[in-house]
């Protein structure tokens, strides 16, 4: 089964907005849908077995009308391939402008990423600084507290993070800047409910919507898909909500 492309699944859902709200205009419409810069890097790093291999990232800007762009960077390589991350990217990107918007963060969309699936292929905890602090450097000048702020995502964690914003540091004279990125460590600036924040706001959508479709929260079945960060505080305050969580998946299985 050929995978449906997820940027035109996202201009769509722009497209059905405009209809929605008498948008006519297509112009408007192309850009709200179309992003304002995409950057697409090769990131050359020295492998542990002394071999030089290249890999892929990018970084989609999608809109900051609101504010500097916002957005994860995630590691990972889905099954359509390199072409494929670029349109999920791109994808992603503008969910993120919609998200910031609707809940009023004065903040834009933004979205990046390596095609690389650091725990499949089990890269050392050097490749993966080394590739990390090489993607950094490739996309440092468009980046920034006051241009794109990044963030963890798939397969990216606090660690990665900071080894972002050091490079960006070093490039930048010095001058220490812990805006440059979210989801820090809390000794090097990071906040206190980052780690649990992506999972307990899921929760929270989910009990809004469960009020909604009159489903009762309390007693209710819970099936976790993945087990990563954001699922597995979704499902542990979800319980605290009163439902019951039954199974869970991994990239392994369930």
């Amino acid at each position: 089964m050929t995978q449906a492309d997820p940027f035109e699944n996202a201009t769509k859902q722009v497209n059905d907005a405009c209809d929605v709200l008498g948008i006519n205009d297509e112009g408007i419409r192309d850009y709200l849908i179309m992003p304002n810069r995409f950057l697409r890097v090769k990131i050359p790093v020295k492998m542990d077995d002394g071999k030089i291999r290249v890999f892929t990232g990018f970084r989609c800007q999608h809109n900051n009308d609101r504010g500097p762009y916002k957005g994860g960077i995630r590691y990972f390589d889905p099954e359509g391939g390199v072409e494929y991350m670029e349109r999920e990217v791109m994808a992603l990107s503008s969910w993120m402008t919609w998200k910031c918007a609707v809940v009023d963060i004065p903040l834009g969309g933004g979205k990046g990423g390596i095609f690389v699936n650091p725990k499949k292929e089990k890269l050392s905890d050097g490749e993966l600084e080394r590739l990390t602090r090489q993607f950094a450097s490739r996309i440092a000048e468009v980046i920034g507290p006051q241009k794109d702020i990044p963030a963890p995502d798939v397969y990216t964690t606090g660690r990665e993070m900071t080894q972002i914003m050091d490079t960006f540091t070093k490039m930048n004279g010095n001058n220490y800047s812990p805006g440059t990125i979210t989801g820090k460590p809390i000794p090097v600036g990071g906040s206190l409910a980052r780690n649990v924040a992506t999972g307990l706001g899921n929760a929270y959508c989910i009990r809004e919507a469960a009020k909604i479709l009159n489903i009762e929260l309390k007693g209710a079945k819970v099936v976790l898909q993945g087990f990563g960060n954001a699922s597995t505080f979704s499902g542990e305050y979800l319980e605290k909500m009163g439902a019951t969580c039954i199974a869970a998946s991994d990239s392994k299985g369930s």
